[in-house]
């Protein structure tokens, strides 16, 4: 019987530092699981105050707290509640943006290549004489663009042939020509007096639109609909009553 007890004991011990050395593992691993990597910004998103500036939501009045676009990447929920980002519905939705950017998933004009001041020029490729089709591309040039002016190919990506010289520009994602030479795409400005368009940065450009609260949103929607059908029962009753008499 006292073995017995001894080895039960025993086991108990060796479960129990096992235990311990699992957690110490884990705890471990935590601490130096690696941090997320930080992005290269883009012609279109250059700084952080432009970057919060295209999603929305007021963010870009925090652009301050971020002294350069390596420190705004390296931040976690706690170090931005720290910095007084509030509520934190702000935070998570500013980290969604992040992780979004980090992917590639952006909003229009992510993929431009060539902005100035905030501004990407867009215009109307056609195809070469010799090509069978009258196929018409949305491109963005630079803004001192002219038709003979050859474009270097290794800079360029996900490009459309502007003709036959050998030239390639980017054919931005979400834009389009429509009718003869009109550009129909996101935020895409007319030029006044000239073909093509502008696309200037805007507070909001890339913003989650947030719903509106229909009958006090989705936790007290049957309340306020029962409240909402119980004030008209009464209603009705009360005029009855009044016709009645």
């Amino acid at each position: 019987m006292k073995g017995e007890r001894l080895r039960s004991t025993f086991g108990l011990l060796l479960q129990s530092g096992s235990a311990f050395s699992r957690t110490g593992q884990i705890r471990q691993l935590h601490k130096t699981r690696p941090a997320h990597p930080i992005p290269k910004p883009r012609p279109f998103v250059p700084d952080v105050p432009t970057f919060l500036t295209l999603i929305g939501r007021g963010l870009n009045k925090y652009a301050n707290k971020f002294p350069s676009w390596n420190a705004l990447f390296s931040l976690t929920s706690p170090e931005l509640k720290e910095l007084g980002i509030e509520p934190p519905r702000n935070r998570r939705y500013l980290l969604h943006w992040m992780q979004r950017y980090r992917k590639g998933s952006l909003g229009p004009g992510g993929d431009f290549e060539y902005v100035k001041d905030g501004q990407a020029l867009l215009k109307v490729a056609t195809p070469p004489p010799s090509a069978l089709s009258d196929t018409k591309w949305v491109v963005n040039v630079p803004h001192d663009f002219t038709p003979d002016k050859k474009i270097p190919r290794k800079a360029i990506k996900n490009s459309a042939v502007e003709e036959d010289t050998g030239s390639y520009l980017l054919r931005p994602n979400g834009y389009r020509v429509v009718g003869h030479e009109t550009i129909a795409g996101p935020f895409a400005q007319p030029i006044s007096g000239a073909s093509g368009a502008i696309v200037k940065v805007t507070e909001g450009m890339w913003e989650d639109r947030q719903g509106r609260k229909l009958d006090g949103g989705e936790r007290r929607r049957a309340e306020v609909r029962f409240k909402k059908r119980s004030a008209e029962r009464r209603a009705e009753r009360e005029a009855e009553m009044l016709a009645n008499m």
